[in-house]
């Protein structure tokens, strides 16, 4: 009986623990002929969330809509999406 309570108490406290934040970057795309740009906004794995390792999962989901990653310009939380909403219009969470 101890054993079965500790175990529930560990899974309790497992449960309790808060969700890892979203993570969210923005970046500057392309399409050629004819030249197309964007500026768009993308959730990233937590795990992708410094700029160089946004731009390693980012790239390969942009190409596969035909597009070319140009750069990322930074990483942030769900507390700067509101701001970037207007800027990245369509591309907003889009890919």
């Amino acid at each position: 009986m101890p054993r079965t309570l500790a175990l529930a108490a560990l899974m309790a406290a497992a449960l309790a623990l808060p969700a890892q934040a979203d993570c969210y970057a923005d970046y500057k795309a392309k399409q050629d002929n004819p030249l197309r740009l964007h500026y768009g906004v993308m959730q990233v794995s937590d795990g992708a969330c410094s700029p160089r390792a946004a731009q390693a999962e980012i790239a390969p989901r942009l190409a596969a809509q035909g597009w070319t990653l140009l750069n990322v310009i930074g990483v942030f939380g769900p507390e700067g999406l509101s701001e970037r909403k207007g800027n990245a219009g369509a591309y907003f969470l889009r890919y």
